[in-house]
């Protein structure tokens, strides 16, 4: 039988790395959804320009962002292991110095991005309307940048604290909260894309303070907010084990933006449209991934640390298993659901309808990959060995991605961009092999 309450000292089978994850999965499939949910009111309801628009600023908004997630990923693998040494004061001092200096940073880099703004968006391409849209849209988000980063931050760290269901209730509270106020505000009220950026602006808001308030007061997880003294030593390794996490973030905006830079070449306005409606869905599929690999992170930062490496190397092998599974799955799903998915956002305009199904049937092939080498860069980032995860990261998206985009269009036009991540994701999963490869020994997994 098991137990209530899953530890991270525990011997994980599939069955209980499954059930253990389960929350974390579902939370970052329930996030993009929402976020799916936001583009589709601003398609329908609002116009294809502002659609283009808000996707055409998304990967801004996301670098911005990526100071959360560096801190989450680089410090919950920290915290985990000086646990799993039985070092539990320093791991909630940790723990507090990074939410503290989280907010400190959060809030400049906040100030200086809504000052710039315009002149980046300019800089980007956007022009006319399309720029009003983007600067309108990305400064009402850009006020709650500091709740976004925290958002991010703590649905690692609620992992780490061995309370990964309070982690899916936070962001199942933001979801909801974001989709009804995308409907009220935007369907119901006609506030157009204000409504979309205000609905998403309160739902990240929400997100950032439910679990500051949850770790500032007495709870019965292994993390409290307490008293704290700056260590450069753990901010070092904090952001050095979320340097990964922090390229990946970034990078993978970069590529959106050289994306969006190559469709307006070759497609105009509606390639930016139908690889908006791209990436939504590929939020949703990829994040199962992602919610896996966030899952299990700590575990795995645990059972290292403990110096457990049989625990160590099972969960390795178990979590190979289940992301063959999981990638065959995706794969299926990707084709199957092309069409109705591609109708179900643009099926008011039958040329960029075409454009984004036939996108979507290519594009769906690189489900089959990308799996593994989200689990790759996010071990590597466990084991807190932060400078083979960022390579990995690196390479994955700023290398082999920005190569493949630029390239290929040159030989299959739209069609080589669609197939350019595809390639991308198999160069990664090769570079993955070998890392696990040349690492085993040292790592005794």
């Amino acid at each position: 039988m098991y137990k209530t309450e899953i530890k991270l000292s525990d011997h994980f089978d599939i069955k209980r790395m499954l059930k253990f994850t389960m929350p974390s999965i579902i939370m970052m499939v329930f996030t993009s959804i929402y976020s799916v949910v936001d583009g589709f009111f601003v398609s329908n309801f609002v116009n294809k320009t502002a659609f283009a628009a808000v996707n055409f600023i998304m990967p801004v908004l996301m670098i911005l962002g990526t100071v959360g997630w560096m801190f989450g990923a680089g410090g919950s693998a920290l915290v985990a292991m000086t646990l799993g040494m039985g070092k539990r004061e320093k791991a909630n001092k940790i723990f507090s110095m990074i939410v503290y200096l989280t907010v400190a940073i959060s809030a400049l880099i906040s100030l200086v991005s809504f000052i710039f703004l315009p002149n980046i968006a300019s800089i980007l391409g956007a022009e006319g309307k399309m720029l009003e849209d983007c600067v309108l849209y990305g400064r009402i988000i850009i006020v709650a940048l500091p709740f976004f980063m925290l958002q991010f931050e703590f649905q690692s760290f609620f992992i780490t604290a061995e309370k990964p269901k309070l982690g899916l209730l936070t962001t199942v509270i933001s979801g909801v909260a974001n989709m009804v106020l995308d409907a009220l505000l935007i369907a119901v009220l006609d506030m157009g894309l204000v409504g979309a950026a205000l609905a998403t602006a309160i739902s990240q808001s929400l997100g950032g303070i439910i679990p500051v308030v949850y770790f500032a007061c007495k709870n019965s997880s292994l993390l409290r907010l307490t008293s704290w003294e700056f260590d450069g030593r753990a901010l070092l390794k904090t952001c050095t084990n979320g340097s990964s996490e922090f390229m990946n973030n970034i990078s993978m905006s970069v590529v959106s933006m050289v994306y969006n830079i190559q469709l307006m070449r070759f497609a105009g306005e509606d390639g930016v449209a139908a690889y908006g409606v791209l990436m939504y869905v590929n939020m949703i599929f990829i994040s199962t991934f992602i919610g896996f690999a966030v899952g299990i992170a700590p575990v795995v930062g645990f059972h290292f640390g403990a110096k457990n490496h049989d625990e160590l190397h099972g969960l390795l092998v178990k979590s190979l298993k289940i992301i063959s599974v999981c990638a065959v799955l995706m794969l299926i799903f990707g084709e199957l659901l092309a069409y109705p998915l591609s109708y179900i956002f643009v099926g008011y305009d039958e040329a960029l309808m075409s454009m984004t199904h036939r996108g979507f049937v290519i594009y769906s092939l690189s489900f089959l990959f990308s799996g593994f080498a989200i689990y790759g860069s996010t071990f590597f980032t466990a084991l807190n060995d932060g400078l083979t995860s960022a390579i990995m990261a690196f390479l994955r998206t700023l290398v082999f991605q920005i190569a493949a985009v630029l390239l290929f269009p040159l030989v299959w036009e739209l069609d080589g961009i669609w197939f350019s991540i595809v390639a991308a994701e198999i160069a990664a999963v090769l570079l993955n092999v070998f890392f696990l490869v040349v690492k085993r020994k040292k790592y005794n997994y």
